[in-house]
Parts: C-alpha cells; structure tokens; sequence
C-alpha cells in the first residue's frame, strides 16, 4: 500500500471530508487506515475493574485508503504517490505533483542501478 504510518493524509470523503492527519496505523489486509482525530465514535463501556467508573470512550476507527489522499510535503496539496528508483538502485516513494521524495522503501539493489 503506498500510504504509511506517520504520513499526512486529507480524507477526500465521507462525513470527515476535508479534515488533515497523521496516520497512526495502517491494515493492509482490510486496506484501512487509522488518522488521528478522525472517524471519531463512542464506544460504551461497562464498569469493570481496569475501567471502574464504565462510561462511554471517545475513539478513533479506521477508514478506508481509498478515501484519503497523501498530502505533498512540499505544497500542502493532495497528491498521488509514485514509486521510482534512485541513481544509486534505491526504490522511493515520491509525491506526484511536486516531484519531492517521500522516504527510501528499499534498498539499493545493482540491476536497478544506473551505470
């Protein structure tokens, strides 16, 4: 998946629509992510002994990657995500519309390398 933990997303729909976060988690099997102070719910709890006084908790639940969009650390804007390979073989993750690298995936392998 090309969105990652600790990136900065726009949530493109949905009630959160317009809102900016860090993604705290991310499921690559359900193809959902986790962003702070978005998607927010109530959860009721019961009294018990870890939580005495039961309640309800404010919480945060994952959303789709198909509604969030990368946000360009250069611009600000929403952006797609491209991978291409450094001179030196290495494999990155780049912002499309600014061209600005977004942090190595892989290390440099020879075969990519260019001579």
């Amino acid at each position: 998946m090309k969105i990652q933990s600790g990136d900065t997303v726009k949530v493109i729909s949905g009630a959160d629509r317009g809102h900016v976060g860090k993604v705290v988690s991310v499921d690559n099997e359900k193809r959902k992510v986790m962003i702070e102070g978005v998607n927010m719910v109530y959860k009721h709890v019961k009294p018990s002994q870890r939580n005495p006084q039961g309640g309800r908790l404010h919480k945060e639940m994952p959303i789709p990657v198909s509604n969030v969009m990368a946000v360009c650390p250069r611009t600000n804007q929403p952006t797609r995500i491209g991978f291409r390979y450094l001179p030196d073989g290495s494999k990155e993750r780049f912002a499309k519309v600014s061209g600005e690298g977004m942090g190595i995936v892989s290390p440099p392998k020879k075969r990519y390398a260019t001579k």
